[in-house]
């Protein structure tokens, strides 16, 4: 067991840059023997992190990053993309998978189990499903909850059935998988790696998609907890504009953030809890340094 305080996670951060970019290298050109690597970026830290290692380890004639959009994606992702792609000097391809997922019937088969919920629901609204309780602060056991925008701006909220809600996931991690498939035939079609974005965070439980963005060559952050994330891309230097973004999924039509998806806590409150349990700490010593109760942080620990 290791002692635990607010400052587990700090990195020496020259030394892990290091570290990291000479395995990337190393992955990429003697392991792999590939000659160089594609990343899918979201305009988020994890993926724009990840591209900037990349381009440390290799330099940036051997970095493509893919914007993948569909009509249903925040426009402010590509456009966090683009800008990525200018501030590295790498090569950005911008393809829209759209058509992809109407052949899939993505959008089709996710709107069936919408209506069942709200029959009024047409291609005019916008939806996400979400997880209304912040956990530690209500004690409240959570349940997903589809929310749906009309035209006009107002908004519905029902309680997901397990049936519509698996429904629901299973036709947009058409999305992921999409999106997956694309990447590595730009990586095929370059001899190159495909580059994974997942950090320990997601890595740990399970966040992503399988066949889809948890799919890749290498993975270069998935030991690194989403607030070191943060703090190397600051170290990095990477636009203000990117390390600013609220940590979100871009899945659904309607802005939805990570906590609101999945955790049910602020990153960096996660981060330390998980570190905790990965180092075997009591939750009593976890609630004296954080402000919780044993109770509270038993109890997320077990769900």
């Amino acid at each position: 067991m290791k002692d635990f305080h607010l400052g587990v996670l700090d990195l020496d951060l020259d030394s892990d840059l290091d570290r990291i970019t000479s395995a990337i290298k190393k992955q990429t050109l003697e392991i792999l023997n590939k000659l160089g690597i594609v990343i899918a970026v979201s305009g988020g830290v994890d993926s724009s992190l990840t591209a900037a290692l990349a381009v440390k380890a290799l330099g940036i004639k051997r970095v493509v990053v893919l914007c993948l959009p569909e009509r249903e994606s925040n426009p402010e992702s590509s456009q966090l993309g683009k800008l990525l792609a200018n501030h590295l000097g790498v090569q950005i391809i911008v393809e829209d998978i759209s058509p992809v997922l109407d052949a899939f019937k993505c959008y089709e088969h996710r709107d069936e189990a919408v209506k069942r919920i709200f029959p009024e629901y047409d291609s005019r609204f916008k939806l996400k499903i979400v997880l209304p309780n912040n956990f530690l602060e209500t004690g409240r056991i959570n349940v997903y909850k589809l929310v749906i925008e009309a035209p006009n701006g107002q908004r519905k909220s029902k309680r997901l059935p397990p049936k519509e809600l698996i429904e629901i996931i299973a036709a947009t991690s058409h999305k992921q998988r999409t999106r997956a498939q694309f990447t590595y035939y730009h990586a095929d079609r370059l001899r190159y790696a495909v580059c994974g974005t997942p950090n320990r965070l997601e890595y740990d439980q399970g966040f992503f998609v399988k066949g889809g963005d948890g799919l890749a060559d290498l993975k270069p952050i998935a030991h690194l907890y989403k607030s070191q994330v943060y703090a190397l891309a600051r170290h990095l230097g990477l636009p203000d504009e990117i390390i600013s973004q609220i940590p979100s999924t871009d899945t659904y039509s309607l802005g939805q953030t990570q906590e609101e998806f999945c955790f049910s806590l602020p990153y960096d409150k996660l981060d330390l809890i998980l570190w905790a349990l990965n180092h075997n700490v009591p939750a009593s010593d976890v609630a004296d340094v954080m402000g919780y109760t044993d109770e509270q942080v038993q109890q997320y620990i077990q769900t």
